[in-house]
């Protein structure tokens, strides 16, 4: 992992705080793996171990298992398009109690430190998060990660300063679960919090990548943004009708910080 300097998150001068006229109300809740974090290295190279292991102890009890590995671009693409991982396994050469063996070995390794490292910021985000910060807008994580992994790793690349508040689980494992009702809590409670923080009245956006972002925003009545650059491709995010498409956090930030500008009379 690569740490950054102070002077990767100085937002550009014609960004100036001095010259921010609009986003002092705006407070921005976004989900961290995918928006964030790259995790797409970590989840294929456990899908490979997994199916490594598998393979390892059957062939101990003398199975051979024709194993047909997936290339990471059919596997992240599976991956997007949300084809069950019981499917996956399938597709990979595996059937009955071995897809088991596998499913449960994947839960077991995909949250061990030396995968956890495999993880890495996604392209344009320090430049987007201190944009964001750079015009007052508040800057609220939920996350299904377990909020001290998010912390330290938030921690690690110099960021954590441009959040106004990291809200996430104690539950290594829900993230990888990603359940839209826990994610709505997390939400709610984010945003009774920040409220009280704040001297106006909350105006926000969620930002995320699956579809549990997108129905926790909507069931709170927050406008949601869904970016196509996680774990989910906006074929299957479509259904859940998202306020608007993004293809990146950086790409969302020039949209929020353009849309909240007071309109300019001539």
């Amino acid at each position: 992992m690569i740490g950054v300097a102070a002077s990767d998150l100085q937002p550009p001068p014609y960004y100036s705080r001095q010259n921010s006229v609009f986003s002092q109300q705006l407070t921005v809740f976004c989900d961290f793996d995918g928006p964030i974090i790259d995790v797409s290295d970590r989840y294929y190279t456990t899908y490979k171990l997994g199916l490594a292991d598998t393979q390892a102890a059957y062939k101990a009890e003398g199975i051979h298992l024709p194993i047909q590995m997936l290339s990471k671009q059919q596997f992240w693409q599976m991956k997007q398009d949300r084809v069950p991982d019981v499917e996956i396994a399938m597709r990979s050469g595996l059937h009955g109690e071995q897809i088991e063996f596998f499913l449960g070995r994947v839960i077991e390794i995909v949250n061990q430190p030396a995968l956890l490292n495999l993880d890495k910021l996604q392209p344009g985000v320090r430049w987007a998060l201190a944009l964001l910060h750079s015009q007052g807008v508040r800057l609220v994580l939920v996350t299904l990660r377990c909020q001290l992994q998010a912390t330290q790793i938030l921690r690690y690349y110099g960021l954590t300063r441009l959040f106004s508040g990291i809200y996430g689980t104690c539950d290594r494992d829900a993230a990888y679960h990603n359940q839209a009702e826990l994610k709505t809590q997390l939400l709610e409670k984010a945003i009774a919090e920040q409220s009280q923080l704040a001297s106006h009245p909350l105006s926000a956006w969620m930002v995320g990548d699956t579809e549990a972002d997108i129905l926790a925003g909507q069931s709170l009545s927050i406008p949601t943004i869904a970016l196509t650059c996680g774990i989910r491709s906006q074929f299957y995010l479509k259904q859940f009708q998202p306020t608007r498409f993004h293809s990146d956090l950086l790409s969302a930030t020039h949209y929020l910080l353009e849309s909240t500008k007071p309109s300019r009379i001539s």
